[in-house]
Parts: C-alpha cells; structure tokens; sequence
C-alpha cells in the first residue's frame, strides 16, 4: 500500500530524512516512533505529497507521488498534528466541501459523516461554525474528513493529542476496522503504550535515519516498546 525506497530530504545543511526505506503492507497499522525533530512529520508530508523530497521514490498502492500526484492523493488521506481547518466554514460545510473534492456521492456522504459524527458525539455541533471548536472538536471533525471519502491509506500525525479518552479509544477502533476492511495506516506517535497495544508493525527513527523496524515482536523483544526506544536513542 505505501513504498518509500530511500527518501531524503534536506534543509540547507540538515538532513532532515536520511535514505529512509520503508513497506507497508494492506491491513497494517504502522506506527512511526521518534523524538521531536527525528524527522516524523517531514517524512509523513512527503508521502501526503505536501513536501517535495531530494531522492528517493514513494509508491502508493503502485502509483508514484512524483509522476501521479493527483492518482496518489485520491488514495490517501492526511490528518496534520495541527487540524487547520476553514474557520469561516461550519462543520457540515467543511465535510461537504471534503467530499465534493474527492467526488464522494450525495448519499455515501450523508452515511458516513451521520456515522462517524455520532461516533464521536459531534452531530449536535456540525451547524455551528468551526470558529467555536474547542481543538479536540476539530481534531474529530478532521478524522471524519479523512475517513469520509474511504482512503486506502490514511497518514496521521500525532492522531490522539487533544482527543478525550473515549474519543481515542473510538479513533483505535475506527483504525483497526480500517485495516481489518483491506486499508492501511501510518501514524506517528509519542505515547509508546498506544504503539505497543495498537500497532501491527513499527519504526523507529532519529536524526533522519531508519533504526530499526519490523512486527512489534521483532522491534520489542522480551522488552517493553519503551525500554528499546530508550535504549536505542542512547546509541
């Protein structure tokens, strides 16, 4: 579903991604590990086709960001750690704005987003303009965007920050349901605990670079997600 074969990026003397290579396969969650800086965000971009790169190659289920941009981003969905929305816009605007984008029918549309606004206790809110969402009210109207026009990849950074616990626990659901149907993730993280209980596969980078990646038995051992995570940031 998502093939990066040595991506690198650089600002001005950085290299903020380093030959990083990685596959991810229908109906894995993927979650991506890495301190602030490691090189999450920008490598999450490249994929979305937001950032252009330096080298390197990124297929999405077969079809090259670089040569089909359009084809790619018809697959895919981006949720940023920051949900920037159209404020001007009501809820309900915003999702119909979304799906008209992507050509989502009139009847899909109104299935989904009554499905997933229930889920998340936001129906009541989607007449009321995005202006007076507090950031977890937009965090959620961002997940029912991204769910709304059924991608085969869906691309989240930091999902969970400003999610109310039964919010997340509903978002995990929502993404183990995703992959179960054929579609893939690829998340990043801070709270380890989510990854180890979560994720079907895992990497972990610093300073741009892969160090290493696999099941979460491979990566973790007898340890816990923490302990290697740790252990290989000291290294």
């Amino acid at each position: 579903m998502l093939r990066i074969e040595g991506l690198t990026k650089t600002y001005g003397e950085k290299k903020a991604v380093d030959e990083l290579s990685l596959h991810i396969r229908p109906g894995e969650i993927y979650g991506f590990i890495g301190h602030n800086g490691a090189g999450k965000t920008t490598t999450l971009k490249s994929v979305a086709g937001i950032l252009g790169f330096d080298k390197g190659e990124i297929f999405i289920n077969g079809s090259s960001i670089m040569k089909n941009p359009v084809e790619c981003k018809r697959q895919l969905a981006y949720i940023p750690d920051n949900p920037d929305l159209y404020d001007f816009m009501s809820g309900i605007k915003y999702l119909n704005f979304v799906a008209d984008i992507f050509g989502v029918s009139s009847e899909e549309r109104q299935d989904r987003i009554r499905k997933y606004a229930d889920v998340f206790e936001l129906t009541k809110d989607l007449a009321q303009p995005i202006s007076s969402y507090s950031h977890g009210m937009k965090q959620k109207l961002a997940v029912i965007s991204a769910w709304i026009h059924s991608p085969r990849l869906i691309i989240m950074d930091e999902p969970f920050v400003g999610l109310d616990p039964k919010a997340a626990f509903k978002l995990k659901e929502m993404m183990r349901e995703h992959c179960d149907n054929g579609g893939a993730i690829f998340f990043s993280t801070h709270v380890l605990e989510v990854a180890e209980k979560l994720c079907d596969k895992v990497a972990i980078i610093k300073q741009g670079r892969l160090i290493k990646s696999g099941t979460m038995e491979e990566v973790r051992g007898d340890e816990s997600l923490e302990e290697v995570f740790l252990e290989l940031e000291a290294e």
